[in-house]
């Protein structure tokens, strides 16, 4: 089993963000109806999908939490009803996170003109994947994937607990896969590294003691509406891509006009 780097779990992770953005933009000129000589406006099919990971395997920042940061920094009426929770010690409802996700499609350019969306981290529990699909079903829309990043929780163990940050710049290292040059110092300032107080192997087990409670049920929750699609994050860098280009039924589509990455113009 060849290690993966944190630097090669967020080049995946960029490259799947890239390749929203890319369909956003398109499908934002076809709504336009700029879709160019002999090109039909059903070139692009929305592209609906989720996210899901343990602690380490590539999702470091899950979409929803940034969009409930936006809402409580932008005083909306969701998002001043979630801080009073949050600062009361609160657990944010699936009412009020549903309620978010639902404002941003409602509300987001991109989102409303292409339809697409990628959610990281979210849904989390079944009654989240429930209440998540009652919505999408609301706006006559439904999820096309839902991809889980799967990697044996004893490298995760082994990665994040090797893991060195340089707090001033966020830059990562790690004390076997990506050292530094100097033992406990960034390469750019040479300033001293540190390793976070909870990248620890017991903090850690039971982080992803609870993650694999809460995602089983889910997990089996979208096999059994045959959207759920498994990815082996341990694999090479080039595999763990294959794979998720499969996904997208990139393979099968190869030999006719042209592959998903082919059309949205990230693949010659």
């Amino acid at each position: 089993m060849a290690p993966i780097t944190d630097d090669t779990v967020q080049a995946l992770r960029d490259t799947v963000h890239k390749l929203e953005s890319r369909v956003q933009q398109l499908e934002a000129r076809l709504a336009h109806g700029d879709n160019g000589p002999g090109k039909t406006s059903g070139i692009l099919d929305p592209m609906r999908l989720i996210l899901m990971g343990p602690p380490g395997a590539g999702i470091s920042s899950p979409a929803t939490g940034d969009m409930l940061r936006s809402q409580v920094a932008k005083k909306t009426a969701l998002g001043r009803e979630a801080k009073k929770i949050m600062d009361q010690g609160g657990l944010v409802s699936d009412e009020i996170m549903i309620n978010m996700i639902k404002s941003e499609l409602e509300n987001n350019r991109d989102c409303k003109r292409g339809l697409s969306f990628i959610l990281d981290g979210f849904p989390r529990t079944v009654a989240q994947a429930e209440r998540l699909d009652d919505m999408l079903s609301e706006r006559k829309q439904k999820l096309q994937h839902a991809i889980e990043l799967q990697i044996d929780d004893g490298l995760l163990v082994s990665r994040i607990t090797g893991r060195l940050i340089h707090p001033a710049s966020g830059r990562s290292y790690h004390k076997i896969f990506n050292p530094p040059r100097e033992t406990m110092k960034d390469d750019i300032t040479g300033e001293p590294l540190i390793q976070r107080s909870d990248d620890n192997a017991e903090t850690l087990k039971k982080r992803l003691a609870t993650y694999h409670d809460q995602t089983t049920p889910v997990v089996a929750y979208y096999q059994k509406t045959g959207i759920w699609k498994p990815i082996d994050a341990s694999q090479e860098p080039g595999q763990v891509w294959k794979s998720l280009l499969g996904v997208f039924g990139d393979e099968r589509s190869s030999s006719t006009s042209g592959s998903l990455l082919s059309r949205i113009g990230l693949r010659g």
